[in-house]
C-alpha cells in the first residue's frame, strides 16, 4: 500500500512546460511518481515517470513512458544491490558509484539527494547520479554537488552540464525554486516531513 506524503506542481520557465510530481511512501521505501509536459526545441513532450527508492532514498528503479513529439518512449532502470545500473536490460558501465537516478527532464529528482544525504547547514558533498538522458535514450554519470545553505536551500552545482544554482526547496525536498529552469506553481500545504 502507498501513502502520499506530498504533491507539486512546477511550471518551467525556459520554454512551455508544466510538471506535476507526488512523493509515496511504500512498504519498503518511497516512490516518486509524476507526469511532465513541456515543449522541446522540436516538438511537444509528454513524460510519466516512476522512480522507487529504498528507505534510504537510494534508487532502485525508474520508469519513463510517453512521447517526445511523435517518437514513442518506453525506457527501464534499474539499479541492482551491488550498484550495477543497466538500461533496458543492459548494464552501463561506470555508475556504481552512483545512489540516485537523475531524470533530465524534471525537477522531481533532486529530492532523492537532499533527502539520502541528509546535510547540516554548512556541509556539502557530491552526489553522483545515474543522469537519464531522455533525447538520446541514454543514461551516464552525472557529477553533482549539494551544498546547505540554510534550512531551506542548497547551492547545487552540475558542471558537465553548465548548471549551477541556489535551489529553494520545500520541507519535504522538493525544489520549490530551481533558478531559470522551473518553479513551483503549487505545493501540498498539508505536507509534512516523512521521517
Amino acid at each position: 500500500m502507498l501513502e502520499q506524503i506530498a504533491g507539486i506542481v512546477w511550471r518551467r520557465l525556459d520554454r512551455p512546460g508544466r510538471d506535476e510530481c507526488r512523493l509515496l511512501k511504500a512498504p519498503d521505501g518511497w516512490r516518486l511518481e509524476g507526469a511532465a509536459r513541456y515543449r522541446s526545441d522540436e516538438a511537444d513532450c509528454r513524460l510519466s515517470y516512476v522512480i522507487d527508492s529504498d528507505a534510504a532514498w537510494r534508487s532502485r528503479s525508474g520508469r519513463v513512458s510517453g512521447s517526445l513529439g511523435a517518437r514513442g518512449v518506453e525506457i527501464r532502470i534499474r539499479r541492482a544491490p551491488s550498484g550495477e545500473w543497466s538500461l533496458d536490460g543492459r548494464v552501463v558501465p561506470g555508475l556504481d558509484a552512483c545512489a540516485d537516478l537523475d531524470l533530465g527532464f524534471t525537477p522531481a529528482t533532486n529530492l532523492l539527494p537532499v533527502r539520502r544525504c541528509g546535510l547540516s547547514v554548512g556541509e556539502a558533498v557530491e552526489a553522483p547520479a545515474a543522469w537519464l538522458d531522455i533525447d538520446a535514450g541514454t543514461i551516464a554519470r552525472l557529477p553533482q554537488t549539494y551544498e546547505r545553505r540554510t534550512e531551506l536551500t542548497y547551492w547545487y552545482e552540475a558542471p558537465s552540464v553548465g548548471y549551477a544554482g541556489l535551489l529553494e526547496v520545500t520541507p519535504v525536498g522538493f525544489a520549490r525554486r530551481y533558478p531559470g529552469l522551473w518553479e513551483a506553481e503549487s505545493a501540498d500545504a498539508s505536507a509534512r516531513d516523512p521521517l
